[in-house]
């Protein structure tokens, strides 16, 4: 399952996809991060995913997002600035 996100942002700095786990706070606390997981729900009749993320809306949050569309948009790299 996880294969799919991790193909999908495979090459994004600032996205980390957990195999095997659920994101916690200690996965993005102080980070410009957003951190995935995902979990098959299991005991349904049709197959069903869950999917948890996580991010430090200190840092990710509005003033984060904005540094990074900033970099984006004046040809820098995308984590100039950022932790990721």
């Amino acid at each position: 399952m996880e294969g799919l996100y991790q193909a999908a942002y495979d090459g994004e700095p600032c996205v980390q996809v957990l195999r095997g786990t659920l994101p916690s706070l200690k996965d993005v606390v102080c980070r410009n991060r957003v951190a995935l997981g995902v979990a098959p729900v299991v005991d349904v009749r049709r197959p069903r995913l869950t999917v948890i993320a996580a991010i430090d809306n200190l840092v990710k949050g509005a003033a984060g997002q904005a540094v990074q569309n900033m970099n984006v948009m004046l040809g820098f790299a995308e984590t100039t600035g950022l932790s990721c």
